[in-house]
């Protein structure tokens, strides 16, 4: 840096310059002497005060320049402290700019920040490593005002190349920067304990990666601007609209978690679904014995609605054989149901980390599930049947507007009393009764995927008595008999 070399000069020594010119030589050990060094030269310590005002310098000169050790002063109330070469600050010293509040301390070369030092800033952090003409360039660690630190390369000020950086929150990145932004390859770690690997653009994840949530759920495959390409958005039951078993058999379910476009998200693994059963709260007399069942005052529930139009109630299942394998891909859409021997055909391996899961619960394997040897088990306790005696006939025949009051079921009785006629209670069973129930997959993933928890499957289940066949169609009316008599047992 240079600076005018006119104007006042006052020094310590006991002999006065020219009027105008700075001293020629200093020496701060010899303040109030001249001396003579080697080859005759002179040299001393002495005060500047430059002709407009601005600078003022306090140090060692040699020949009529700034140098040696010396401090440089500014109207504003900056300075430089530090070596000078030849009238330029350049060497080891300090340097504080007043009206950003920063502070360097290390390496300068003509008056600028250049080599290795440590920059302090006012608003909070600092800088330690390489720099050149004043701006971070090379390799050096960045401490910002939220206690964020990047280790790594940097280029025209920002971080750029090969670095690693721990955010405020605990989560760290190692990989590629370019301009201050993420973008090449490089590594999350969350602090949660999920990870991502892969490609980066503009600072969110983009390309091919990978990432293991917490939750267990891997996804490997394409993101686009941090979100997975081929992610499940939905859950689908495999089989026909409506399946049909023979009472006390048990059935397998292929489970697929699909894209919107319909295919399967085979770049996902990990997801836990959770199967459970309902019954239909009001039975159809043409598909069961049972009109419906009666819950105990301690037990009750609030019905589940249904997309089949109809409520159900949660119902147990039983003998869920959960030991046996799932299928790598169920990329066909072969029928979900079978009726099966005890055990699971299938011979595959088990996913090392089942053991983990509860008995109801499985987590998928390239986009699909498989739940082996599902069974209706018996009513549970405080479930109590409510047996037809009266014909479908009768029911449906009944003039619209009639009050159907004096002959409708009642759910609820008061203890000790016997039932209105045309209700009876039903003895415990054994197995679940014909009738219509409902399988339901739930996506138990926790936490959620990316914060996202897929809606729950449904699929209607009709069982059907031993040695029945196809039941018949229900008429309309029959039906909304039927569902109004289930509508005024619930009001009881």
């Amino acid at each position: 840096m240079a600076f005018a070399s006119e104007g006042r000069a006052t020094s310590c020594l006991p002999r006065r310059e020219p009027s105008g010119r700075p001293p020629r030589d200093g020496n701060s050990r010899l303040p109030y002497r001249a001396s003579v060094g080697k080859g005759g030269r002179r040299t001393g310590y002495g005060i500047y005060v430059y002709p407009n005002s601005f600078f003022r310098y306090e140090g060692e000169w040699r020949g009529g320049k700034k140098h040696g050790r010396g401090k440089l002063l500014f109207k504003d109330g900056s300075y430089y402290e530090g070596d000078f070469v030849d009238g330029e600050i350049t060497g080891e010293g300090c340097r504080h700019w007043t009206l950003t509040g920063n502070t360097y301390t290390g390496q300068f070369v003509l008056g600028e920040p250049q080599g290795h030092g440590i920059m302090k800033y006012q608003a909070g952090g600092h800088y330690e490593g390489e720099l050149f003409r004043g701006l971070r360039e090379g390799h050096g660690c960045l401490v910002d005002a939220d206690g964020q630190v990047y280790w790594g390369s940097f280029h025209n000020n920002k971080r750029h190349g090969q670095g690693r950086m721990v955010f405020r929150n605990g989560d760290e990145y190692e990989g590629n920067w370019v301009q201050d932004q993420r973008q090449g390859h490089g590594m999350l770690r969350l602090v949660d304990g999920s990870t991502y690997e892969g490609q980066w653009h503009s600072g969110v994840f983009s390309g091919q990666g990978s990432m293991a949530h917490c939750s267990g759920v891997i996804y490997r495959g394409i993101w686009i601007n941090g979100h997975p390409m081929a992610q499940a958005t939905r859950i689908a039951i495999l089989g026909p609209e409506v399946m049909d078993i023979v009472q006390g058999s048990s059935l397998t379910l292929t489970i697929q978690l699909q894209q919107d476009n319909g295919e399967v998200a085979t770049s996902e693994d990990g997801r836990e679904l959770e199967i459970s059963a309902g019954v239909r709260y009001v039975q159809l007399p043409a598909y069961s014995e049972v009109s419906f069942f009666r819950v105990d005052d301690g037990l009750r529930q609030t019905p589940i609605q249904t997309p089949f139009g109809f409520q159900c109630i949660s119902y147990p299942l039983s003998s869920l054989e959960f030991e046996g394998p799932e299928p790598r891909a169920a990329l066909e859409s072969a029928s979900a149901l079978s009726l099966l021997p005890e055990g699971d055909p299938s011979g595959l391996p088990a996913r090392k980390h089942e053991p983990s899961c509860p008995r109801s619960r499985r987590r998928a394997e390239r986009g699909c599930v498989q739940f082996s040897d599902v069974r209706l088990g018996p009513p549970p306790p405080g479930y109590h049947a409510i047996l037809f005696l009266e014909g479908l006939h009768e029911v449906g025949s009944r003039p619209r507007g009639q009050d159907h009051r004096g002959t409708t079921p009642i759910a609820q009785g008061p203890p000790g009393r016997s039932r209105l006629d045309g209700a009876a209670k039903a003895e415990p069973a054994a197995e679940a009764f014909p009738g219509e129930y409902v399988i339901m997959i739930r996506d138990v993933t926790t936490p959620p995927f990316l914060g996202h928890t897929l809606s729950m499957a449904f699929k209607h289940l009709r069982v059907l008595a031993r040695g029945a066949g196809q039941q018949p169609h229900v008429p309309s009316e029959d039906l909304e008999a039927l569902s109004w008599r289930g509508a005024q047992d619930s009001r009881h």
